[in-house]
């Protein structure tokens, strides 16, 4: 195979990691003795190794020698943009959105690779206020490859994948090893040390503590509502006048 496509299963890419797992579930050793922590303790060593883990499983998308092919229907949210933005070429049914809605609570891009492939500008439109992307702003903002009608994305993708074949696989293999290896000179790897910091910071404010806790007085999709509700996006855009 020349090339690997990633779609997601059934109609949408992914929603991202599940928020109403119990944190402490999220707990993993990293080599030092455990103790009998107070109760809303955290210990960011444990976190960055846990959500490490997960970018190095993102990133061996980046680092593998064969072009890859995100093929991105329904929705990429959250996590599923750090997966997602892994991938060399993305491609988007021209009904699909994508966003890191953990901007405006819980969470910070791990991967953060929005900002080196949308520039300064349009990574803080987006990442500041964690606004859904509409396929043809992704496509006009340079996000994506190509928007397809929902139909015709799979056998599209699919077709491009296999163009690949007509080049040497040691040629493809250095290509994306010099296209990626600018953007780690451009200082990569060090954003994505400080994204997963972060991101664990922003987990366990007083306000996030207070937002999860807020999942068993409201509901989930309450609280999810009540996040959304003032951006007018994700499950709160309204209806088309038409």
């Amino acid at each position: 195979m020349a090339a690997i496509v990633l779609r997601g299963v059934g109609d949408t890419f992914t929603a991202g990691y599940d928020l109403t797992a119990n944190r402490r579930d999220w707990d993993v050793p990293y080599g030092a003795p455990e103790i009998d922590a107070r109760d809303g303790a955290w210990d960011p060593v444990r976190d960055l190794q846990f959500m490490g883990n997960n970018v190095r499983r993102f990133m061996r998308i980046w680092e593998c020698p064969k072009p890859v092919l995100g093929e991105i229907r329904g929705w990429a949210i959250g996590g599923a943009t750090d997966l997602a933005l892994c991938c060399d070429l993305l491609y988007m049914a021209s009904d699909a959105r994508i966003g890191y809605a953990p901007s405006r609570i819980y969470g910070t891009p791990t991967t953060m690779l929005w900002v080196y492939r949308l520039g300064l500008e349009h990574a803080k439109q987006f990442l500041l206020t964690g606004r859904a992307i509409d396929a043809d702003t992704a496509f006009r903002i340079g996000l994506v490859s190509q928007v397809l009608p929902p139909g015709e994305l799979s056998a599209h993708v699919e077709e491009e994948a296999k163009r690949f074949r007509h080049i040497p696989a040691n040629q493809l293999a250095l290509n994306k090893l010099l296209i990626n290896q600018a953007f780690e000179n451009m200082g990569l790897r060090t954003t994505q040390l400080l994204g997963t910091l972060f991101d664990g910071a922003t987990r366990h404010t007083e306000e996030a503590y207070r937002w999860v806790e807020s999942f068993q007085e409201k509901g989930f999709r309450e609280v999810i509502r009540e996040r959304d509700q003032p951006w007018q996006d994700y499950g709160e855009t309204p209806d088309d006048p038409a």
